[in-house]
C-alpha cells in the first residue's frame, strides 16, 4: 500500500496521470471525485473563488485521513489533492482517488475521505460575486 499524492497546490489538478498510476494487477476498482468551482451559488453568479489553507496542518490532516481510510476500508492507493489560490468557475479544486480490490470499499472510502476533508482540513473558500465577497461555510 502506498500514497500516490497528498498535496496542496496552486497548479491545476490533472487526474489522468494519478488514475493511471493506480492501475495495478491487484486493483479491481478505482473511484475518484473531482470537485470543480461552480459559477453559480444559491443567490446568483460566482465570478471566482479564493481558496486558502493552513498548509502544514492541512497536509497533516490529509495524511491522517489517508491512514484512517486504509485501516477502515482496506484500500490500496489513495490520492488527495486540493488547490489553493484564486480559481475561476470550472477550475478543478479537489481530487480524491482511491483504489482497492473491490468497488464497494473504493466507493465507501472515497465518499468518507471527501466528507472528512471538507469537515476537518483547515481549508477556507471565499466566493467573489457581483454583490461582494463572502466566505463559504461547509454545509
Amino acid at each position: 500500500m502506498r500514497s500516490l499524492t497528498i498535496a496542496i497546490t496552486d497548479e491545476d489538478i490533472r487526474p489522468e496521470q494519478i488514475l493511471l498510476e493506480m492501475k495495478r494487477p491487484e486493483v479491481g476498482a478505482i473511484v475518484s471525485f473531482l470537485g470543480t468551482v461552480k459559477g453559480v451559488a444559491e443567490d446568483g453568479e460566482v465570478e471566482a473563488m479564493t481558496v486558502e489553507s493552513y498548509e502544514e496542518m492541512a497536509l497533516q490532516t490529509m495524511e491522517r485521513l489517508e491512514r484512517e481510510a486504509r485501516e477502515k476500508f482496506g484500500v490500496i492507493d489513495v490520492a488527495l489533492v486540493h488547490r489553493v489560490g484564486r480559481l475561476k468557475p470550472t477550475d478543478n479544486i479537489v481530487l480524491i482517488a482511491v483504489s482497492s480490490a473491490h468497488r464497494q470499499e473504493a466507493f465507501d472510502a472515497c465518499r468518507w475521505l471527501l466528507e472528512e476533508v471538507k469537515m476537518t482540513a483547515p481549508l477556507w473558500k471565499k466566493e467573489h460575486t457581483p454583490g461582494g465577497d463572502r466566505w463559504v461555510e461547509e454545509r
